[in-house]
């Protein structure tokens, strides 16, 4: 299954990780990602914590559990940000919740490479490379 098609179909929790410039780490809930290319995806950002560790360290995690899986199913993915833009209609076209309107003005699509694709536990399948 590609990514574009596990983001679509499946409904789930996920949880993206970065680190500042001296290491210290951070977490964050976020929706699911857009996927743009097959190993390039996106994710829209206020001017938070998560947004400011990517100005000093371009390394992230995402881990997304699915729900209703029965057990532990979803995926882990090590990234890289490749670049980011302001672009207030294309956000707004790729927008799936209301943002608070002090965050609107501040949004940023940031993007990243995707460099490896993991199952959510070691000992399980991966739904997207098997």
């Amino acid at each position: 299954m590609k990514l574009a098609e596990y983001f679509e179909k499946k409904k789930g929790l996920g949880v993206l990780a970065t680190a500042d410039g001296e290491g210290h780490v951070n977490t964050a809930i976020y929706a699911r990602p857009h996927v743009e290319d097959e190993g390039q995806l996106c994710f829209i950002m206020t001017e938070r914590k998560t947004y400011a560790n990517l100005q000093g360290n371009p390394h992230a995690s995402y881990l997304f559990k699915e729900d209703g899986a029965g057990g532990v199913a979803g995926v882990r993915l090590r990234l890289r940000k490749t670049g980011e833009e302001a672009d207030a209609e294309r956000i707004q076209k790729l927008m799936r919740r209301r943002y608070a309107p002090e965050d609107v003005g501040n949004l940023h699509l940031v993007h990243f490479h995707v460099e490896e694709i993991l199952p959510l536990v070691s000992s399980g399948k991966c739904p997207i490379t098997g």
